[in-house]
């Protein structure tokens, strides 16, 4: 009996010799497929090391199976750079996305960030085909994938914020911009501007729609929101939301704040041009008897210096200065 165990430990023995053999040849096997560019091979011998060798004891095999770890994100990010250069998005995303998933999985952080910053640049050109022909909820729903692998990409985010804005999704759009502009100035300057400038333009849209259905008070709401994060904007909306109630002296009451919270002589004189022609309502109102009105008037249209109301500035004060 005891011959027989001892040979059994024998058989174990050399079986378990065999099983670590496999384990370093194929990992060598995987590193030649790696420099001939063999990745698909490599990405299926490597995995197979990981395997059959996790669970070893013997350095040799362990330090195959760790090495095999961090090669194998590396494989399948290969894999999915060369399908998209082929625009095999589908094929491409398959691969980055399993490789950011491998290297989180195996606790490699700096490989998952690279193939989550690749696998966006994918989202990125497979999207921009759908935005550049103005197919926006398509682009939207791709950029959005892209964003969640990587919401540092900028010129992506800018583009699913557009997206957003276009297809009449302004909170979803606004809240875009608004991560953007609180990105490092230092690093994002030019985004920042970029978001900072679209915030304006589509929020000037959004206003000018509502305006032309009545709803002022819509637009007072709105510019509520927007008062921490762009508050120059939000004083020119709701002072011009309150010109279009015809409530004048709640023009005047917020015309000082509302000047000084501007940050060009352009959209300061549009809000003086505004102060002034409320003061010249209340005079005509008056009957042209409120000489305080008319003087404020006449202050206000003053400081008009620059955009497109300086015209309409002057035509005002030559009419109050007769």
């Amino acid at each position: 009996m005891k011959k027989l165990f001892v040979t059994m430990c024998a058989i174990l023995a050399v079986g378990f010799a065999s099983a670590q053999s496999e384990v370093i040849a194929k990992f060598n096997e995987g590193v030649t497929a790696i420099q001939g560019k063999n990745y698909t091979s490599a990405i299926a011998l490597f995995e197979t090391v990981i395997d059959k060798g996790m669970d070893s004891e013997d350095s040799k095999v362990l330090t195959c199976v760790n090495t095999a770890k961090k090669y194998l994100p590396v494989c399948y990010q290969n894999v999915g750079l060369s399908a998209a250069s082929q625009k095999n998005y589908t094929k491409a995303i398959e691969y980055l996305t399993k490789a950011a998933e491998v290297a989180e999985l195996y606790g490699n952080s700096t490989a998952k960030q690279k193939a989550n910053m690749v696998l966006a640049k994918v989202y990125q050109v497979q999207g921009g085909e759908a935005f550049n022909a103005k197919d926006y909820a398509t682009a939207a729903s791709v950029f959005e994938k892209g964003y969640a692998a990587n919401p540092r990409n900028t010129d992506m985010a800018l583009n699913l914020a557009t997206s957003y804005c276009e297809l009449g999704k302004y909170d979803e759009g606004m809240a875009i911009y608004d991560k953007i502009c609180k990105m490092p100035a230092d690093k994002y300057a030019a985004a920042i501007a970029k978001a900072e400038a679209n915030k304006t333009l589509y929020t000037n849209n959004k206003v000018a729609s509502m305006q032309q259905a009545g709803d002022f008070d819509g637009v007072i709401a709105m510019a509520e929101k927007l008062q921490a994060s762009a508050p120059a904007l939000a004083e020119k909306i709701r002072i011009e939301a309150y010109n279009g109630k015809k409530d004048y002296a709640k023009v005047i009451a917020l015309g000082e704040t509302a000047a000084a919270a501007q940050t060009s002589e352009e959209e300061k004189s549009s809000i003086y041009f505004l102060v002034g022609a409320a003061h010249n309502a209340k005079y005509n109102a008056s009957g042209n008897k409120d000489a305080a009105s008319r003087e404020s008037a006449i202050a206000a249209l003053k400081k008009v210096t620059a955009g497109a109301s300086v015209e309409a500035a002057k035509a005002a004060l030559a009419d109050l200065e007769k």
